[in-house]
């Protein structure tokens, strides 16, 4: 059995390490082949979000949570050892290291995972090449490269990422914008240090712009441009406590025993377990339902003064939402979704919060005068040189313009198009009519954010490594033979 693996980020990673794990399960009866990554990028194990780049783009949550083995909450802390201490956000009381040192966790924990493949008998091996089209011949797929090379395989797992920043405003083309950020270091490379910015998004990309600005001393003007002017909340002290009723188990049950599920089952849920605590799920509610409403900088100033809140919230949604969160999404009717989607904002805000660190630093230079959030953008225009940018209070300029908008999940990589063609027309996977990826054939996989039928939450470590366990299992690796070489073909 030889098993394809199209990408080589986090997912990847999680995938490797998961099938082995399965070292003895050989449900099959079958024996080790080849597996085999096809990954073009330098940054093997890295993908876009932890290659080399500023120290100043952090790891935006708590080591429990980064964890690309599933089910393990202490692998990565434990792999971090006390280089931890060096990188201790003081407010949070976690350590939040540079995503460049993160990338280096993930290569550690392919390394090792294609090491004990090969010790079970596999031939590992890393194709630096971009797979641009599938084809059936008999029981197999023929994989095509984009260098005419072609390869065989009996199983295919589509791990190739998120999508690209859509570009709202079509500025692509004009000096002085920047599409994508990442890698930070070089984009502010072509910042001039007392230029006027503007960064198109409110969102974690945003902030991890703006902390670096501030890191390198900008002196200039800096403005968040965006549609609704919200903010990421901000994380809080991480408690003992985990959740006892919003559980996939309760969902599993209150499924089984009534045949379906809906959006009321899960705020009842989430009501039973603030009860438990005490706390009041009116009160919550309500201020949840505010948070558009708010203005972003004084709602800032307060959940940064919330930070050792006892109450236990949002701590909850913010686990649940990455952990029972994707499986309940696909057992709600549409109607249900439909009503969560006009909550996008919020939703997005308190599931992926920003870490103390970023918000005193975003707090300091909003009290300055030096950062500033612009809500209701209606337009961006190149006009003279700079950018024009025109929204519900007036018209401001930009010298520099930074796309910091969030892919949104299920969206195609453009790198990866020609290949989701290829698997749609040959019958092998379909689109899915709200976005993604599903497939057609037992023989395709998919993880990440790809996955058609998903939620509009941005897949997270603990999402993506409970989708390569997943996967592990459903490719029900075989047992091993002697020893094989492990091997990278460029």
């Amino acid at each position: 059995m030889d098993t394809a693996i199209v990408g080589g980020g986090s997912a990847a990673v999680g995938l490797l390490d998961a099938l082995a794990g399965l070292e003895g399960e050989a449900a099959d009866g079958g024996e080790p082949g080849t597996i085999t990554v096809f990954e073009p990028s330098p940054q093997l194990w890295r993908g876009r979000p932890y290659g080399p780049d500023l120290d100043s783009v952090l790891v935006n949550s708590p080591p429990a949570l980064m964890s690309i083995r599933h089910g393990d909450f202490g692998h990565y802390a434990a792999w971090l050892g006390a280089r931890g201490a060096d990188h201790v956000d003081e407010l949070l009381g976690q350590p939040l290291v540079p995503r460049a040192l993160y990338g280096e966790y993930l290569a550690h924990t392919a390394e090792k995972a294609m090491a004990a493949l090969g010790e079970q008998g596999w031939l590992v091996r890393v194709v630096a090449a971009r797979v641009t089209a599938v084809a059936r011949r008999g029981a197999r797929l023929v994989l095509r490269t984009h260098d005419a090379q072609e390869h065989e395989t009996t199983r295919l797992a589509l791990c190739v990422g998120g999508g690209t920043p859509p570009d709202l405003y079509g500025l692509a083309g004009n000096q002085g914008f920047t599409a994508d950020p990442y890698p930070v270091a070089d984009t502010l490379d072509h910042v001039p240090a007392g230029g006027d910015v503007a960064i198109v998004g409110s969102g974690l990309t945003a902030v991890d712009v703006v902390v670096s600005l501030a890191a390198r001393g900008h002196r200039g003007r800096i403005t968040l441009l965006s549609r609704s002017g919200v903010l990421p909340h901000v994380w809080q002290r991480p408690g003992g406590r985990r959740p006892r009723h919003v559980t996939a188990e309760r969902v599993t049950g209150l499924h089984e025993a009534r045949g379906k599920i809906v959006l009321d089952d899960l705020i009842g849920l989430l009501r039973t377990e603030l009860a438990d605590a005490g706390e009041d799920f009116e009160e919550f509610a309500a201020e949840l339902l505010d948070t558009e409403a708010k203005d972003p900088v004084q709602r800032l100033r307060r959940q940064i003064a919330a930070i050792d809140d006892p109450r236990i919230g949002r701590r909850v949604l913010q686990q649940t939402a990455h952990s029972v969160g994707p499986y309940a999404w696909r057992l709600l009717p549409e109607s249900d979704r439909a009503w969560l989607r006009r909550h996008l904002r919020t939703a997005t805000s308190v599931a992926s919060p920003m870490i103390p660190v970023n918000a005193s630093v975003l707090m300091r230079l909003l009290d300055s005068g030096q950062l500033s959030v612009a809500d209701g953008v209606h337009a961006i225009e190149p006009v003279n040189g700079r950018f024009r940018v025109r929204h519900d209070d007036g018209e401001r300029t930009a010298e520099i313009v930074v796309n910091a908008v969030n892919p949104p999940p299920q969206a195609v990589p453009a790198a990866a198009r020609p290949l989701i063609r290829s698997l749609v027309s040959t019958g092998l996977a379909t689109l899915h009519p709200a976005g993604g990826l599903t497939p057609a054939d037992p023989r395709v996989h998919v993880i990440g954010d790809l996955t058609g039928g998903g939620s509009f939450i941005t897949s997270s470590i603990p999402g993506v490594a409970a989708q390569a366990s997943g996967t592990a299992q459903a490719l029900r690796t075989p047992r091993g033979r002697p020893a094989a070489t492990v091997r990278r073909d460029r």
